[in-house]
């Protein structure tokens, strides 16, 4: 309960500094990951977009950030389209599953560090709804760091020396877990000034369906 009602001062937060939408379009509320249950790989962002999740009620959703993400889903057999507009948009991720580090959208977009902690128990209660995991993607060092405070906080693993984020870093984390992969976010301060390109991010999905394999029949 401590949780929900500190997201939901976050939400009020983000509405108050957020003023180019009209408040009747954003939904405010904390946004939960999607996907495929059975996944096989995971996206840890960093937080719902003012106008893109907080808007449409779906991460990565709504806006520029998300459909660069679903062509590089698409493109490599995560997701059903190349697009990911609204929430009833027939959008289908196959053996992927997306959440973000914190569950309601920041001021600035810039989570402060006790909101990310005070997420992470939904961050932990998601990954461990998702037991098929062989590869995660963090995209952008929040979704890094908060991937690895919860190995920390949940299994007690702190891997030494603490593996360093960069567009393309692989860490082997041992211990059966997943492979960590990172991947710049693709937020349009990334893709507008070409800090990330298409190629570049589906680069970093290939490599992870090179890993996982081809889907299951």
């Amino acid at each position: 309960m401590k949780t929900a009602r500190a997201c939901a001062g976050i939400a009020r937060r983000s509405r108050a500094k957020e003023g180019r939408a009209p408040r009747r379009n954003l939904l405010g509320a904390p946004g939960t990951g999607f996907g495929d249950p059975d996944a096989r790989l995971l996206l840890v962002g960093l937080a719902p977009a003012a106008h893109g999740a907080n808007r449409t009620g779906r991460v990565f959703t709504g806006d520029g950030s998300g459909d660069f993400l679903a062509a590089a889903l698409h493109a490599t057999g995560f997701a059903n389209i190349p697009t990911s507009q609204r929430a009833d948009d027939g959008l289908t991720l196959r053996d992927a599953y997306i959440l973000a580090a914190v569950r309601c959208a920041p001021p600035a977009n810039k989570p402060t560090p006790g909101e990310i902690v005070r997420c992470r128990p939904h961050l932990t209660a998601e990954i461990a709804a998702l037991p098929r995991l062989r590869v995660v993607i963090a995209l952008g060092k929040i979704g890094h760091d908060a991937y690895l405070a919860y190995l920390a906080a949940a299994h007690a693993v702190r891997p030494r020396p603490r593996p360093a984020f960069g567009h393309g870093s692989e860490a082997d984390l041992g211990d059966g877990l997943p492979l960590l992969l990172g991947c710049y976010h693709p937020s349009r301060q990334n893709t507008n000034t070409g800090k990330l390109t298409a190629p570049m991010m589906r680069a970093v999905f290939e490599r992870a369906r090179g890993i996982i394999g081809a889907t299951d029949a």
